[in-house]
């Protein structure tokens, strides 16, 4: 599959200010437009650029049809799998949340947990299983989870369709190649602990409007229906539940940080970092689902993330250090009990 060539992320990448943000990307980009044009040669010569490969270029065949069933499943997931379909058989998702609310673009975007380039990843060892994984198995954990429901079974048509699809998404990636914009990104830490007070001012000001006072969401406009959101619910009953990864503080706080509100990416976030920090905090602090086992996950606790919300713990920080910080003590915390953990018996 050939991919257009796109201008690298360097000829991008400028201070951008409010009031000069038009002028400093159109200067970008002619500057990055003559930079191609006069050196189009060397460029000729260097590594093919990889861009996410179109669905819809796929030929209407069985693998065609399969690959965009698994895109369905991931952007409407409750209209599939959800709980309110009519197969009660096919009720694996506990909630009307959709794959792409966490991972966006249907997995696409740039630190906004993207689905691509991690095919290849699996199996892989788990730290919080204690174990080496599928990607199946990776699925059903935010089957699990994030969608807090029941694992799909392994030869379900639905696990299949989306394992095409992930699979489809690293198209063309190199095997061990690690790509650019995996995850939600990583900003600094503070020094503090965030703090949810701080943070509830700034979801009304920036949240609210989206994903309403109360965290509700907003639902999708179809008449008498009770499938899917417009704009996700934060906290209650239908989102994600206290083991998914968007529960832990850092995960949330960066994912927040480079992707919201609604049309921010990572060359220009509007959240400073300090906000992003506290909102995240008191969206966190809001009840949610919680998953029975949690006490199980991560059996070796010096590999447990530091922004676990949920004990044991290794060290001895309290549980609202790990979920709200500050972590930077907890690391040296831990890191001090791996050096004494490595030390020879004597």
């Amino acid at each position: 599959m050939k991919a257009l060539r796109i201008i690298p992320d360097a000829f991008r990448k400028v201070p951008v200010t409010r009031h000069a943000r038009c002028p400093a990307i159109i200067g970008a980009l002619a500057a990055g437009a003559v930079l191609v044009a006069s050196s189009g040669a060397l460029l000729a010569q260097t590594a093919p650029v990889w861009t996410v490969p179109e669905i819809g270029a796929l030929p209407r065949d069985a693998h065609g049809r399969q690959v965009r069933e698994g895109r369905d499943l991931i952007t409407a997931t409750y209209a599939h799998i959800g709980p309110n379909v009519p197969r009660r058989s096919q009720r694996y998702a506990g909630n009307n949340l959709a794959c792409t609310n966490c991972h966006l673009q249907a997995g696409t975007k740039k630190y906004g947990l993207p689905l691509f380039g991690l095919y290849g990843d699996f199996p892989q060892y788990s730290s919080r299983s204690g174990n080496e994984i599928s990607i199946e198995d990776r699925i059903n954990s935010c089957m699990t989870r994030s969608m807090n429901g029941r694992p799909l079974p392994r030869k379900a048509p639905a696990m299949r369709a989306i394992v095409a699809y992930i699979k489809f998404l690293s198209t063309g990636v190199p095997a061990g190649k690690r790509m650019p914009g995996l995850g939600a990104g990583k900003m600094p830490e503070l020094d503090r602990a965030a703090d949810p007070q701080r943070g509830h001012p700034i979801y009304v000001r920036v949240c609210a409007p989206c994903h309403n006072t109360n965290g509700s969401g907003i639902r999708n406009s179809i008449p008498s229906s009770d499938l899917g959101y417009e704009m996700p619910p934060l906290w209650g009953r239908d989102t994600f539940n206290d083991g998914a990864g968007l529960a832990r503080l850092i995960n949330f706080a960066n994912f927040i940080h480079f992707n919201m509100p609604h049309g921010v990416d990572y060359f220009d976030p509007r959240l400073t970092v300090e906000n992003a920090w506290d909102l995240a905090a008191y969206v966190l602090s809001q009840p949610r689902p919680h998953k029975a086992g949690l006490e199980h996950d991560f059996p070796d606790l010096l590999q447990k993330p530091v922004d676990a919300p949920y004990g044991p713990y290794a060290g001895h920080f309290s549980e609202a250090q790990h979920k709200y910080g500050p972590f930077a003590p907890i690391r040296a915390e831990i890191a001090k009990l791996k050096r004494e953990q490595a030390k020879p018996a004597r």
